[in-house]
């Protein structure tokens, strides 16, 4: 396409960026796929450099989850309302302890929407309080203690393949690399284990702690962490409720996590399934002419690539016009094409 024509610079490959060709048969040219000189022959990882080297790559997606806010908060929070909570100690019925332990199992009863029912407001202020409380809890986990778990879960991801490589030589950038590729099943793998631990840790508690039977302190374990709470079992000693303060907390969330990564890892498959797919099957006439985007019979690796990535799923048309749009701020001459005399105009910023 001759140089009035570039409608499309997305998908044109110039193989000079200091000239433009005036001819069809050099604007053809123009769009064959050619290497650019800062791109590397082949793609290849960091073999030397320790972990420091994929960190500029990582920093885009850099996680910014303050866990100090998150722990300020999550004090700020159990911290106030134990403290209401002990004021209306005596508007609160079921079964006592200790009064400070008491109010802050209930807040966290309160928080993860456990509700057994062996602690319970009797009042208009304490129901009350309960009411303003139960919201204000449900937002903390949702938007502040899962992500948290969700990052620390991520964290342990690399401990995980360690263990599982721990009798291979494996250098610390391929256990990187490991753990990218298959990140939603390790993450998957982290939480499954990490729940067993729970339910086995709260079991053997109210079994030797609370006195229960076996299985009704399986039961117990079971009816807390999916928060249905029916209350017929539960925490009755202060000693009982400090570590329930704890545990309930951690395993709401952790149950939540796993479910959270079983999906997860469900759709990943779907997605790979579908990569799959569109990767091995045959490529049609009619592929060719839908690849054919500016409609001039021919399809250049970068529309072959872009029409593979559109069937994937993973851009679509409205990316790709915002990426069009980006590319003719730049492209001040409008020439189809990127320089540096592009870059540098002043004209670029202001378009």
């Amino acid at each position: 396409m001759a140089k009035g024509d570039a409608e499309d610079p997305l998908l044109e490959q110039p193989s000079d960026s200091s000239h433009l060709p005036s001819t069809r048969q050099n604007a053809l040219t123009k769009r064959r796929y050619r290497r650019s000189k800062t791109v590397p022959d082949k793609i290849c990882y960091p073999e030397q450099n320790s972990p420091a080297s994929l960190q500029h790559h990582e920093s885009i997606f850099e996680n910014t989850l303050d866990f100090k806010l998150v722990l300020l908060l999550l004090s700020a929070y159990v911290g106030v309302g134990a403290l209401c909570f002990f004021l209306v100690r005596y508007q609160m019925k079921g079964i006592k302890t200790n009064g400070i332990i008491d109010a802050v199992y209930f807040c966290i009863v309160t928080m993860t929407t456990v509700g057994y029912g062996d602690l319970v407001p009797d009042s208009t202020a304490a129901k009350s309080l309960a009411c303003v409380f139960v919201f204000i809890g449900m937002a903390l986990v949702g938007l502040l203690l899962s992500k948290a778990a969700d990052t620390i879960v991520e964290n342990q991801e690399i401990l995980l393949v360690k263990a599982m490589h721990m009798r291979e030589k494996c250098s610390p950038v391929d256990i990187l690399r490991e753990a990218e590729t298959n990140r939603v099943k390790y993450k998957f793998f982290t939480v499954l284990v990490a729940l067993v631990t729970l339910v086995i840790v709260g079991t053997v508690f109210l079994y030797w702690k609370e006195g229960l039977e076996f299985f009704d302190a399986f039961y117990c374990v079971c009816a807390t962490i999916t928060t249905l709470g029916y209350g017929d079992k539960s925490f009755s000693t202060s000693g009982g409720r400090v570590f329930a303060a704890f545990w309930i907390l951690i395993s709401t969330i952790c149950l939540a996590q796993f479910f959270y990564s079983l999906a997860e890892l469900y759709t990943e498959r779907r997605r790979k399934s579908l990569v799959n797919w569109v990767l091995t099957r045959k490529f049609t006439v009619s592929d060719l002419e839908a690849a054919d985007f500016d409609n001039d019979k021919v399809v250049s690796a970068a529309e072959f690539i872009v029409y593979k990535l559109k069937e994937m799923g993973k851009i679509s048309e409205e990316d790709i016009a915002m990426v069009m749009e980006g590319f003719k701020v730049l492209d001040t001459d409008q020439s189809g094409t990127l320089t540096k005399a592009d870059l540098m105009n002043p004209g670029s910023s202001d378009a």
